[in-house]
């Protein structure tokens, strides 16, 4: 890289490559400002070429079913609908369209996009413990917990593997 991408904060001069990342201060050469400054090495890093999609050639090729005007390269795995090079999302070996990605993560059929989950466990848990403090919640609290136990005893626990623990335990105080 022969001229500078950062500015001086001053006199907004280009500053030249040899000043930046260096351990101590160094002047200006615009204003004579003592400069220090620290880049990240992705700024140097090339960017990559962005996927448009081809357009349609003939008729008889087929059309992307969000884009009708370019060409469709490959099927979504999960609905079948053609999609464009621009559309095509690969995720977990699979080929999907936006939709089928965004009603997985909805739906929660793509077990990869789960971000959070409720820990019917520790429900379980707190219900039969917390209301021994107090006598008479235990009347609604115990078959509850018993419920929650039985309920969701093949519920995904955590996204991190644990044991059914929580549910015994609950059964037990219940």
């Amino acid at each position: 890289m022969s001229s500078g991408i950062i500015n001086c904060a001053k006199c907004d001069t280009r500053l030249p490559v040899e000043i930046i990342n260096r351990p101590g201060f160094t002047s200006c050469p615009g204003c004579g400002v003592p400069v220090k400054v620290h880049v990240f090495p992705a700024l140097y890093r090339q960017t990559g070429t962005v996927k448009t999609g081809e357009g349609l050639l003939t008729d008889n090729e087929a059309g992307c079913f969000f884009h009708p005007a370019k060409k469709a390269v490959i099927p979504c795995d999960i609905c079948g609908r053609f999609l464009c090079s621009l559309c095509d999302i690969e995720f977990n070996d699979q080929h999907l369209c936006p939709s089928c990605l965004e009603a997985g993560k909805k739906k929660r059929k793509i077990r990869n996009l789960e971000n959070n989950r409720v820990l019917y466990d520790n429900i379980a848990l707190s219900l039969s413990v917390i209301p021994l403090l107090f006598i008479w919640p235990t009347i609604i609290t115990a078959p509850a917990s018993i419920y929650f136990s039985i309920r969701h005893w093949r519920s995904p626990s955590s996204i991190i593997p644990r044991t059914k623990v929580r549910f015994i335990l609950a059964g037990f105080f219940a």
